[in-house]
């Protein structure tokens, strides 16, 4: 015998699965609320390693529109500069589970949007991790290796200096898919009750913030450049709430069941697998 829904009923089983039962099943491994604190953790992770790699560590090292002081300070500073760089390589790799963990997370509120806001975190993390490779070539073109002996220093300096200046750059383009990605996070943290709605207005202006600076600095980089560090204050405010409110509380797990109930009644319609 089959239940309206297809699922069989074996002897011995009085009833049907229900959407709360399935909802259990698929929360056994890990609760939402450790899942939202894992993210919290990430994401802490994330803005520390991030602020020391995209900040400290140029302001130490990067001497603005002077190569030569530039390489002096990346020769002198040698470990501190590959410390940052390891440093935002581990970021790029927080980024990976928290996509994960976000999808897991947010499908009960919307699953195509929570997918596509987890492909725009990785394609924004693989372009962000394809662009430290130009971050290396200071070391290489600085150091006693048989190819940088046939160039004169004052070019191998300028040569040097050069992926400090594309860095910028490369910021703008990968958070521009960053910038959607919050947007896209910020509509679903809105449209969920299990976590604060203020979050998701902060986070919504911190996305369009992402994206003002940097389609600027694409377009009008002097102009772009006034706009710092206000620019950078939504951030702060939107992912550092978020992140100790996960970190800290995690999610109304009996509101994250309500929804996910409903999300798996719906799809377990022939409407809802349409929609």
């Amino acid at each position: 015998m089959e239940a309206q829904s297809g699922a069989r009923i074996e002897p011995g089983d009085p009833e049907p699965r229900t959407g709360d039962s399935q909802v259990m099943e698929q929360t056994r491994g890990a609760s939402p609320r450790q899942l939202a604190r894992i993210a919290g953790a990430l994401y802490l992770i994330n803005i520390v390693l991030g602020a020391f790699a995209t900040a400290i560590v140029p302001a130490i090292v990067v001497v603005s529109g002077d190569a030569a002081a530039t390489a002096h300070n990346i020769q002198t500073h040698e470990l501190l500069y590959r410390l940052g760089l390891v440093a935002h390589l581990v970021v790029t790799v927080t980024n990976v589970p928290l996509a994960l963990i976000f999808y897991e997370l947010f499908k009960v509120v919307n699953r195509r949007l929570a997918l596509l806001d987890a492909f725009f975190i990785l394609v924004a993390t693989a372009i962000e991790a394809a662009g430290l490779l130009n971050e290396f070539a200071p070391l290489v073109l600085l150091g006693s290796g048989p190819s940088t002996s046939a160039l004169p220093a004052a070019q191998l300096q300028a040569l040097a200096y050069l992926p400090t200046v594309l860095s910028g750059i490369h910021y703008s383009i990968h958070t521009v898919f960053f910038g959607f990605d919050i947007i896209i996070f910020a509509y679903l943290v809105l449209r969920s009750t299990f976590l604060p709605r203020a979050i998701g207005v902060l986070l919504a202006i911190d996305g369009l913030a992402y994206l003002v600076y940097s389609f600027t600095n694409l377009l009008a980089p002097g102009f772009a450049a006034q706009l710092v560090p206000w620019i950078q204050l939504p951030a702060l405010i939107g992912e550092g709430s978020l992140c100790l409110w996960l970190l800290l509380v995690g999610v109304d797990v009996e509101r994250w069941k309500e929804q996910a109930s409903a999300a798996i009644r719906m799809w377990s319609t022939p409407m809802g697998a349409l929609e």
